[in-house]
């Protein structure tokens, strides 16, 4: 996909100049400020696939809006992005982000959570930059959808979360969905394309139907995620494999492997999956991927995101656009290669 990767590319640079030489500060003479400021930059500054704000400004240009206008609210959502990955580095534990040591393995947590409130608060403040161009009403519509994208986000990573610390395994397929739905949806399909649509002042139908293509679009993109967590290159992918058996997270692969497993099999990976993270040995995580790949329940996963790939495109191809008829056709092309990538 030369021409979705190049328009990708180049979306993230101009978002990326943006952020680092437009919304973060870049020095202090306060020794403490400088180091802050150097930790807010850090995320921002690693190599990313900049999905979210392509899905912006795609979608604001299908809509019959400018990338011009929509290139702050892009660069807001990146920073939104970069905020709640410092912090959920912290909360799975997680030692890789992007390839290299995460925030809170270079610094401490207590400064990495520091830095992460002061990304969000950055956002915020560039969010309310977007009233010169856009003017009021839009300006709020704009930030009402990004709050709902902060609350649906949050929740969905309190259920997972909550799952963990509350030792849940009477989960299936639906808990999943609902979860992916409030995780991952809103903040990586759903809102980045509503967003770039409001500034475009797309009417109800298209918010309505990029609610209905970011949720499914969302799920399975997770679904994939999960999936190269376990079987892809970690090069790639850019976080340590087989993080999610560490922190115990209930995937669909998972919850699949549960369903079909012997009793007996069922019992240890519950048992292993239970124990906290520094408990796990590397004999645990074998175990609980042989059984995964026993039960072929990567591919079992992998056949669901493909029917709500399906089901995404259809919703895509349902919805009036009023502008580039390029940028809607990108928007097709995203979807393919959010269920078919490798990282």
């Amino acid at each position: 996909m030369p021409i979705l990767q190049d328009e990708m590319n180049r979306v993230k640079a101009r978002v990326d100049g943006l952020i680092l030489d437009g919304i973060l500060p870049k020095s202090s003479p306060i020794k403490e400020i400088d180091l802050l400021y150097k930790m807010m930059r850090d995320y921002p500054s690693r190599p990313a696939k900049g999905m979210r704000p392509f899905l912006c400004v795609t979608a604001c240009r299908a809509a019959g809006g400018s990338e011009d206008d929509a290139i702050l609210t892009a660069a807001c959502i990146e920073l939104f992005q970069n905020w709640i990955l410092v912090h959920d580095d912290i909360e799975d534990g997680s030692e890789l982000r992007r390839g290299d040591p995460a925030l809170h393995k270079k610094y401490g947590e207590p400064l990495a959570l520091n830095a992460g409130d002061a990304l969000h608060a950055r956002t915020w403040g560039a969010l309310l930059q977007n009233r010169g161009r856009l003017g009021l009403g839009r300006t709020f519509a704009v930030m009402e959808e990004f709050s709902r994208m902060v609350d649906e986000t949050t929740e969905g990573q309190h259920m997972e979360l909550g799952w963990v610390t509350g030792k849940r395994w009477d989960l299936g397929e639906r808990d999943y969905f609902e979860m992916c739905t409030r995780k991952t949806s809103w903040y990586t399909v759903a809102s980045p394309c509503r967003l770039g649509a409001l500034v475009a002042g797309a009417g109800q139908d298209v918010l309505s139907g990029l609610k209905e293509f970011g949720t499914s679009l969302g799920v399975a993109f997770q679904i994939q995620d999960d999936a190269l967590n376990l079987v892809g290159d970690q090069k790639k992918y850019g976080k340590a494999k087989s993080d999610d058996i560490l922190e115990g997270k209930r995937t669909l692969i998972l919850l699949h492997l549960l369903s079909v497993a012997s009793q007996s099999e069922r019992d240890k990976v519950i048992a292993i999956m239970s124990k906290a993270r520094e408990q796990k040995t590397d004999g645990d995580v074998s175990f609980v991927m042989s059984a995964i790949e026993k039960h072929d329940s990567v591919g079992f996963a992998r056949k669901r995101a493909s029917e709500l790939l399906k089901q995404s495109l259809a919703t895509l191809r349902d919805i009036d656009w009023k502008g580039e008829k390029e940028a809607a056709s990108l928007l097709a092309s995203f979807a393919r290669f959010a269920v078919e990538r490798e990282w």
